[in-house]
């Protein structure tokens, strides 16, 4: 970390005594990294980077789109709403390799076929990329990311473009699914948060959020000008290592909701047959769904185009927070309650809703458990509901 903090103090050094040292296009090389996952959450789909190595100007540097801090105000928070910042952060290719080292990834370097004046008019666009009026950028982690910011300021210069081999894809969800899927947690929080526009169609370019995607396309993607193939050459220039495997919660969010429904069900066995009356734990259900509802509810707001139409929202949301003193006080006084007929009539939509989006991992149990209660509230509490009449 501290070898890191001190090549981040030298970044804006390093390009300008490349610069002024006299940078020769002829032996700059301009490469493509892509970094391999490790266990953190915030690595689990890999990175990418760029390189400039110059041997005879002396410069070897890693331009890295995804430099950001935990420790800047409401970072959190505002990666969900879609308006933290992210940087650009140029730092000696030494110690970026030896970060990665550290966490046993991997990185693959495709060295780029570019002619000599699009190696300096990428280099000069880097360089006012650089520059502190220009290096923050608001982040997106589908359209606006360090991977598609390095494809970006690579395939905007290069005369005439380049063309992808087309390939097959899939929707941003299956694309995350596929590299979270050791880390259910992970995943059920994705799951959680993404909406309809997740499960939608995605174009090849789309698709290069992703960095091994970008990777695969650049090594068959070819110039437009002289149909040379864009990638020279492709190397492992860091092997892989095992990695330490961090333990997660040992239950999955399905079997979690599967513990839910069965002591949701026992609990209102009980219940009826003993003619009892388990308001709190309706009251505690009420407010879990509501604790998941408030941040699908705040969703509503975020500049992320694809959590905005989120229909689990029909199921966990902000609502039952207005209710749960009503509930207990009228179970409490054995006064009829029809509310059930609303909240019975929203799960029913939500398991229709399934028919046009993914939901998380666990989340029909979890309206199988809320539906159970809310069929005992209608057949035992709503007997009199004016609704029947």
């Amino acid at each position: 970390m501290k070898a890191f903090l001190l090549a981040m103090m030298m970044l804006s050094s390093t390009l300008s005594f490349a610069q002024e040292e006299g940078l020769n296009p002829d032996s700059l090389e301009i490469s493509l990294l892509t970094c391999s996952p490790h266990q953190q959450v915030y690595s689990l789909y890999g990175h990418t980077a760029i390189r400039m190595r110059d041997q005879r100007a002396g410069l070897d540097v890693a331009v890295n789109y995804g430099v950001f801090s935990f420790n800047k105000p409401l970072f959190i928070p505002r990666f969900v709403f879609g308006i933290a910042e992210y940087e650009i952060g140029i730092i000696p290719f030494k110690y970026f390799i030896s970060e990665y080292a550290y966490y046993g990834s991997s990185i693959t370097q495709q060295v780029l076929n570019l002619t000599p004046e699009e190696k300096m008019i990428i280099f000069e666009a880097i360089r006012v990329n650089n520059l502190p009026e220009n290096k923050y950028y608001r982040y997106n982690y589908f359209y606006d990311n360090c991977t598609t910011r390095a494809r970006d300021i690579l395939v905007n210069n290069i005369k005439g473009g380049v063309t992808y081999q087309p390939r097959d894809g899939k929707s941003y969800r299956e694309i995350i699914h596929d590299k979270n899927e050791g880390h259910p947690w992970a995943r059920f929080g994705n799951d959680l948060l993404l909406g309809v526009g997740a499960d939608y169609a995605t174009t090849q370019e789309q698709r290069q959020f992703l960095p091994d995607n970008l990777m695969i396309d650049f090594e068959n993607a070819t110039r437009n000008d002289n149909q040379r193939p864009l990638v020279d050459t492709t190397m492992v220039i860091l092997p892989a290592r095992a990695q330490v495997i961090e333990e997660e919660f040992p239950l999955t969010p399905t079997q979690c909701g599967w513990e839910l429904l069965i002591v949701t069900a026992i609990l209102t066995a009980f219940e009826i047959k003993k003619k009892k009356n388990l308001r709190y734990f309706d009251a505690l259900l009420m407010v879990g769904a509501s604790v998941m509802g408030i941040v699908l509810f705040l969703m509503l707001f975020s500049e992320h185009p694809t959590v905005r139409v989120n229909l689990q929202i029909l199921l966990v949301n902000p609502l039952p927070l207005f209710f749960i003193r009503r509930l207990l006080k009228r179970q409490k006084n054995g006064t009829k309650d029809c509310q059930y007929i609303m909240w019975t009539v929203l799960i029913l939509l939500f398991f229709a809703g399934g028919f046009i989006q993914s939901y998380a991992e666990g989340m029909y149990l979890l309206a199988s458990s809320l539906l159970i209660r809310n069929v005992k509230g209608i057949l035992l509490h709503c007997k009199r509901c004016p609704l029947k009449k």
